[in-house]
Parts: C-alpha cells; structure tokens; sequence
C-alpha cells in the first residue's frame, strides 16, 4: 500500500508502508545515478577502442584526454552548486533537477557532430551526475536505516560497475557496427538510468535531517518511522532516532550553526571533520585507477593485449570482477570496518602498482620476445589492482564523507576535490603514458604510499554510528538524552516512549 506524504517541498510523494520495500527503493533511486557514471567511464573505455568513434573524430592523445576529461569539467561546476542546492530545493528535487540535466547531456552527446559538441554535452553531463552524486549520497546517508546505512549508502557507489559492464557489453556489441551509431547508440542508452530515477522519486519520502531543518517536525517523524518502522511513529527505534535528530539540530541552531557552506570551516572541529571527511575524494583519484577506468586500451597495449575486441571482452570481464569486490568492500566496511577496509586495499594498490610498472617495463623493452605468460600475468595483476581498488574506495567515496562532514556541503567539497583532480590527470594520463609509458606506474605507487601513510594517522572509525553519534566523537558529546539506537534495537537499552513524547511536545 502507498500512503500519500508531505515532503514540504514540490515534489510529491507516495511511500510504501513497508520499510523493507523502501529501503529498496531508496537504493534504486541513488544507485541509478552511480550507474550513469559507471556507464560513461566504461563507455568511454570502450569508445576508446572503437575505431568508428576515434576516426569521425580524429583523435590524437590530447583531444582523446580533453574529450574524456571534459565530463569532470562539468562535474567540478556541479559540486560549486550542488551543496548549497541539496540544503535550499531539498535532497529530491536536486536529485531531480540533476537527472534532467544528466539527460540533456546525453541526448547532446549521442547527436554530436564535432569535438566541440561532445565536449560540451560531456560537461553538460558531468554537470548533472556531480549534482546527483552530492544530493544522493547526503539523501541516502540522512534516510537509509542506520542498521543498514552501510549497504545502503555503499550500494550507491558500488553500482558504478553496474553501468560499467552494462556499457562494456553495449559497446562490445555495437563495436562490430561500421557507422557511427557504433558511439552513438551507447551515448544512447546512458540516459536510461536517469529516466528509472525519475521515475522512482515519487515514491520515496524526504530526508528527516532536512525537514527538521525547515521546521517541518512531523512530516520529518513521518520520514523516520516510514524508513524504520514501517511507518509506525511510536516505535521505540523511532523515537529514539527521530529524538537524536531534532535535539542535535536543536543544539546547532543554539551554536548558530546553518547550512551554510561557510559552517565547514568556521571552527577548528569543522575543519577537521571536513579534512577527514573529504580526505576520501581525493585519495580515491589519484589511487591510479583512471588509467584502467578510462584508458583500458593504453594498458592493455602496453601489456601486450592488442586486439580491438580482445580489448573489449576485457573491459566486460574487468567489471564483473570489480563489481563482486565492491560489493565485498561493503560487507567488509560494515563488519571490519571503514579504516581497516581502507589500509588493506591502499596497501594492495601499492603493490599492484609497482608490479604492474615492472612487468610493463619488460614487455616494452623485447615486446616481440615476450612470453604469453608475461603478457597474460601483467593483465591479470591489472586486474587485481582494479579489484583492489574496488574494494575500499568504490563503497567509500559515498559513504565516508557524509559521516564525517557537514553533510551536503562536506561531501560537495570532497567531490569538487576529486573532480578538480580527475580534470588535470585524465587528460593527462594519455599524453604521460604515451611519453613516459610504465613510469607512471611508479609515480602513482609513490603518492599511494603517501596516501597509505595519512589513512593510518588521521582517520577515524566511524562504524555502527547514526549520524548524530558521529557528530559526538568531535563535539566531546552527544548532544541528545536518549540511548545510542543500536542499543536500542538490539534490547540492551529502553526508553520512556511516553516520556520522550512529552519532551517533545513542550520544546
């Protein structure tokens, strides 16, 4: 049964009343947006490929960097905007507003005639999907089930490779076409992932942390219970949430906190959360895995895989592989951990690196002496280097900064960190790799140990937590009377629902 609910913002909702059934589509709803970029990185690896794309366009390594680069062009506008529009319009209606865009992209990048237009309707995109990245990592943080935040949020990002090898099987199969619709009908498909969002919004209620902020108390407990308790709103869980969320906001407003974007680096406990929070963005980038997510063809090359459609078969085995360590990078940031989670796989990156540089380096000296096993060992170490990498920052890039940080604005910053970097290294990493080959192989191996170094000293576990029990590890306290709510749930604290709800009445 659907039960119509206020949202306080335009757009309307009719929400499931079972919680199970909203969790789902809470999930659906964000994961079709990482889809979309899943989707473009893998295309645009298989595009690479194509003859029919990098001939109507007359590639050479620096327009081949600038067309795949432009996306985050787009992507560093849309992380300015997206916080301050996630706090204003509400975290639907920006998740909306972004698949409109998203779409208005793709329809400009399947019609294009020049690089100029590509270009464009690749920052047009890029636009939209940092504006759906933001909007839907804050919405999931804030709504999903605490008990179940991990996946929930994790999934988000984890589904990067959903697009991916949908993109790697579409592009595999269009890549025997001999005309241009062999680029065009992939850019085609990409805009189906926004229109299932679009469709789904409706039928999911708005973030409770932002309608308490708007003033609207029990739209917000509708929010709580529905996405809890199935809709029960004296639910003990539900109370106990909904009484967290309303005091820590309480206390907020009492310090003369707002959602402004200023607030993440007003004090020095903000500026470290945001540090922190948004350190994840960045280390993500520059872990080395844009060659393989964007320049497949390059490595493959350099490794000894030349075939057109080898290249392409490898590209869709690549995914599955990555998508199956993503999704045990979930379970592992839920159970182990998110710093453990993060040590172990920066550590594999650097490992994988190093051999990856080694290996290319003795293919390239004697490439025609090079032994199948050399060849087929360098691509399977590609191949754990990817898995590697999926392991911690594919659930993480989503999951960690909205925990930390000042949610919308906090994760919009570590996005705009990693977007401003991914513009300078994927339209760099052809060119680097065209002129210095393996050796960037070793650059990047030598940052990660950096990286590695600052995970171990600086993060903090945050695992287990709502929200508002995060914010007590920098805040010295919790800013709310009522027990943590896994204690809760799992019986080994109660509470006074009568009680709570005269507190709540007379404040």
């Amino acid at each position: 049964m659907l039960k119509r609910t206020p949202t306080g913002t335009w757009l309307p909702a009719w929400v499931p009343e079972s919680t199970l059934t909203l969790s789902f589509l809470l999930v659906v709803c964000s994961t079709v947006q990482s889809a979309t970029n899943g989707y473009d990185g893998s295309m645009l690896n298989g595009l690479n490929i194509l003859p029919s794309y990098t001939d109507y366009f007359q590639l050479t390594p620096a327009t081949t960097g600038l067309n795949t680069a432009s996306v985050f062009i787009g992507s560093t506008l849309g992380t300015l905007v997206a916080g301050v529009l996630t706090d204003t319009l509400g975290r639907r209606p920006t998740i909306f507003l972004a698949s409109i865009f998203a779409l208005i992209g793709v329809a400009l990048q399947t019609s294009a005639q020049n690089i100029a237009m590509f270009v464009v309707a690749r920052i047009v995109l890029g636009l939209g999907s940092a504006m759906s990245g933001v909007s839907s990592g804050v919405y999931l943080s804030e709504t999903f089930p605490s008990r179940w935040r991990t996946w929930g949020v994790g999934l988000l990002n984890d589904f990067y490779y959903v697009g991916a090898l949908i993109a790697a099987g579409v592009t595999l199969g269009t890549g025997q076409w001999q005309s241009t619709w062999a680029w065009r009908a992939p850019s085609l498909i990409q805009g189906i992932f926004s229109i299932l969002c679009i469709i789904i919004l409706p039928f999911v209620p708005e973030s409770p942390r932002w309608l308490v902020h708007k003033g609207h108390f029990e739209y917000a407990r509708t929010s709580v219970a529905q996405t809890n308790s199935n809709g029960d709103t004296l639910d003990p869980v539900s109370v106990a949430i909904y009484k967290e969320i309303v005091d820590a906001l309480d206390w907020e407003k009492k310090e003369g906190r707002t959602m402004s974007p200023k607030e993440i680096f007003k004090t020095p406990t903000a500026r470290k959360r945001l540090l922190i929070g948004a350190s994840a963005g960045p280390f993500s980038c520059i872990a080395g895995n844009i060659i393989a997510s964007y320049y497949l063809n390059n490595e493959l090359t350099m490794a000894g895989i030349t075939d057109t459609n080898d290249q392409l078969k490898a590209n869709v085995v690549l995914n599955v592989f990555c998508l199956l360590c993503a999704l045990g990078g979930s379970y592992l940031s839920g159970t182990a951990g998110r710093k453990p989670t993060a040590i172990v796989s920066q550590t594999l990156l650097i490992i994988f690196l190093f051999v990856i540089g080694g290996l290319t380096k003795i293919y390239g000296d004697n490439p025609s002496g090079a032994s199948t096993s050399l060849v087929y060992g360098n691509v399977a170490v590609i191949f754990l280097f990817q898995g590697a990498y999926s392991l911690a920052w594919t659930p993480l890039l989503y999951l960690y900064p909205p925990e930390y940080s000042i949610r919308a604005n906090g994760l919009a910053f570590s996005a705009l960190s990693l977007n401003l970097l991914a513009c300078v290294l994927v339209y760099v990493m052809p060119i680097g790799l065209t002129n210095i080959g393996w050796r960037m192989y070793m650059i990047n191996g030598s940052w990660d140990i950096i990286v590695l170094g600052l995970i171990i000293v600086f993060w903090i576990e945050t695992k287990g937590r709502t929200l508002e029990e995060i914010d007590a590890i920098f805040d010295g306290e919790k800013h709310s009377s009522v027990p943590d709510v896994e204690m809760i749930r799992t019986g080994q604290a109660t509470i006074d629902v009568g009680a709570i709800e005269q507190q709540l009445k007379s404040e």
